[in-house]
């Protein structure tokens, strides 16, 4: 448990620095370079994840049980993860309705993996892993938010056909995942098929 935590330390560390630093942030990257700035952020940034995912994986091995969740939730979190996919699409496909009114659909993507992962588990890992991640979206959302308007930042307008190429986008992605990758990634079968 204690390399999944250094990794969760690590990782939302250092993508939490705009939540509680963001004048700290701007000043080191301003002396360090933009390149340099970005080059430290990805080395913690891969260096935190290659720990989660390492220290979930052991902490997989010797299960700490919390609680036993009803198979009911398995599905509301099929469902959510649905929505999580098209939230993460949304946040590259340019000029979607998602992303125009919701300004921040990776971050709400984050938010709905994370508690659709909550309520179908219940491990001690999983509550540290998917718990953290939730109490980071809900802070990052927020911090977001407070900057658009502070900043007066504008979102450019939605088009149908990119709201639409989105949700496909999304559908087939969460498709892909939940019928193969994520029994090839994760070892276990989200429809239990």
């Amino acid at each position: 448990m204690t390399w999944l935590l250094l990794g969760l330390i690590l990782f939302l560390g250092v993508h939490s620095v705009r939540i509680v630093a963001e004048g700290w942030r701007t000043r080191t990257r301003e002396r360090l370079g933009e390149g340099a700035w970005k080059g430290l952020y990805s080395l913690l940034s891969l260096l935190g994840f290659a720990l989660i995912v390492w220290g979930y994986g052991q902490a997989r091995q010797n299960p700490v049980v919390l609680w036993v969740p009803p198979v009911a939730t398995r599905h509301v979190a099929a469902l959510l993860m649905l929505i999580s996919f098209v939230l993460l699409a949304a946040a590259y496909v340019p000029h979607n309705g998602f992303k125009s009114r919701l300004h921040h659909p990776m971050v709400l993507s984050v938010k709905v993996w994370a508690l659709a992962h909550l309520l179908a588990n219940g491990n001690l890992a999983d509550l540290l892993l998917f718990g953290g991640f939730l109490a980071w979206a809900v802070l990052d959302f927020r911090s977001a938010r407070q900057r658009d308007r502070a900043q007066g930042t504008v979102y450019p307008a939605a088009h149908s056909g990119s709201t639409a190429m989105t949700v496909l986008a999304g559908l087939l992605a969460w498709a892909a995942f939940a019928f193969w990758g994520h029994q090839w990634l994760i070892g276990v079968s989200p429809l239990g098929i």
